[in-house]
Parts: C-alpha cells; sequence; structure tokens
C-alpha cells in the first residue's frame, strides 16, 4: 500500500467528534441540588433534637424556633426589625460600595492615582473595621451615622481590592482602542472599563453583602433599640436559645436571598459566564 493510499485509508477511519456544546441540567434537577445538602443538614438538626442527643440547652430545636418566630411576627417586632437592619446595610453598601467602586476604577486606570489611593486603602484593609468602633462612638455618637458609616468602611475594601483587580485585567489594546475612537475620563471608565470587569465587580458586591452582614451585627449590638442585631444581644441578655439560633437561621437566609439576587443580576447582565462551568 503506497503512502497515499495509507493517508486515505486512516482519513475514512476518522469518526465525527461528540457533542460540543454543554449539556445543561433540567432546572428542577439544579434546584433539587442546591437545596440537598441545606435540607440534610435540616433534618439532621431535627432529628438531633427529638431524640435527645442534642440537648436544647446547647441548641434549640427547630420547634422551639418556629415559636420564636411565630411570637416576633405576632407582636410585628420581625417587619420592624427586618426593616431596619436592611435600610442599614442598604445605606452602608451604597456609600461604601460606591466609595469603594470609585478608588478601585481611578487606582486601576491612573497610575497616579494608584500612588495615592493603594497605600491609604492597604493601611485601611490591614485594620479591623472593629477596632475602629471606639473612634466612631466618640465621633458620631451611637445613632444611625455610626451605624451607616461602620458598614461603609466595612464594605468598601473588598469592593476596591475586586474592582482594582478586575480593572487592571482590561486588556490594553481595549482601552487604547476605546481611545482612538475619542472616549476620554468618565466616558471610557463608564463605557469600557466597568463593563469589562463587571464580574469581578460582581464579585466585589457579592463579599460586601457578606460582610455587611458582620459589621451590622457588630453596630446594631451597640446604642440600637432595633434591627437583628439588637435581637441577638436581647437573646444573650435573657438566654433566650431559640432567639439565637433564630437570628442566626434569618442571617443565612439574609446570606442566601443576597446570593441568589446577585446570581440572577450575573445571569442578566452576563449571560455567557453560564456556558463556562463544567455539568
Amino acid at each position: 500500500m503506497t503512502l497515499t493510499e495509507e493517508a486515505t485509508a486512516s482519513v475514512t477511519e476518522l469518526r465525527p467528534p461528540g457533542r460540543l456544546g454543554v449539556r445543561r441540567r433540567p432546572p428542577w434537577l439544579s434546584v433539587v441540588l442546591r437545596a440537598s445538602v441545606p435540607l440534610l443538614l435540616l433534618l439532621a438538626w431535627w432529628y438531633g433534637s427529638a431524640s435527645g442527643l442534642i440537648s436544647p440547652d446547647v441548641l434549640a430545636g427547630p420547634g422551639a424556633v418556629l415559636g420564636a418566630l411565630g411570637e416576633l411576627t405576632e407582636t410585628g417586632q420581625l417587619t420592624d426589625y427586618l426593616l431596619a437592619s436592611a435600610r442599614r446595610a442598604f445605606l452602608g453598601v451604597l456609600v461604601g460600595g460606591g466609595v469603594g467602586l470609585l478608588l478601585g476604577v481611578l487606582s486601576g486606570l491612573s497610575a497616579l492615582g494608584e500612588e495615592l489611593v493603594d497605600p491609604v486603602m492597604q493601611m485601611k484593609r490591614a485594620v479591623p473595621f472593629l477596632a475602629l468602633s471606639p473612634l466612631f462612638i466618640s465621633w458620631f455618637g451611637v445613632g444611625e451615622t455610626f451605624k451607616v458609616v461602620l458598614i461603609a468602611v466595612a464594605t468598601a475594601g473588598p469592593m476596591y481590592a475586586y474592582c482594582y483587580l478586575g480593572v487592571r485585567g482590561v486588556d490594553r489594546k481595549v482601552v487604547e482602542a476605546a481611545r482612538g475612537f475619542g472616549l476620554r475620563g468618565p466616558r471610557l471608565a463608564l463605557g469600557v472599563v466597568i463593563p469589562t470587569a463587571l464580574p469581578n465587580i460582581l464579585m466585589a458586591l457579592r463579599i460586601s453583602m457578606a460582610v455587611s452582614l458582620t459589621a451590622l451585627i457588630a453596630a446594631e449590638q451597640i446604642g440600637a433599640t432595633e434591627g437583628i442585631g439588637y435581637l441577638v444581644t436581647l437573646a444573650q441578655q435573657y438566654y433566650r436559645n431559640d432567639y439565637m439560633v433564630l437570628c442566626v437561621v434569618i442571617y443565612a437566609v439574609l446570606g442566601l436571598v443576597i446570593d441568589l439576587a446577585i446570581r440572577g443580576l450575573e445571569r442578566v447582565a452576563m449571560p455567557w459566564r453560564g456556558q463556562v462551568a463544567a455539568r
């Protein structure tokens, strides 16, 4: 057999490749998989409490927690506390996230901005925000301003760090091409840089929202008369184990809701991201 015949034979033996697209799971299966582990933990908690393996003094059972939830719902306190905490967290993230986003874009785009801003932000990142509480109390008192400022300071750091990395990751050729079309200053940042760095910005938002819950607990335990953090303080003072566990569950649910909301925003703003993950 000649060399040409061997090549022709090898070509005829080639098989068409398999499906190159992404095989997506059915939506119902994805929901089941996401809910499986939390449901297993809930069942283990219920079984441990019902069988006596978990003492009520150590961890209140699901029935006691549901009873505490019913008490707060009937009196209307739960709604008031949730609204108060949501207002403080929203204002804090809005201020801190906005400042972190602005400084991250400025530091990522400009060498002068990096030289002026980055050292200060790195020093701020090294200082725990809880260590600033006494100083903020002496400046702003224990009112709403103190709480919003503490949350804003806590969330500005993650937002700055991820935005800075996102802006620095933008392809230099894309920026130069945009400048060639006359884009400068805010138009360049809003039209090219921020959309390209959007994955990092949304990740920064997710982390900032999680950090805001931690700062919210610390802020609402000082001089507050409403809020979930205030409810935690009351539960500690009166040793209501059921209320303590209820507050933990509320924070967990809030974190899950925030994560789902940001995931939904990612799917709308970046539909191509879902095609990357292996199924």
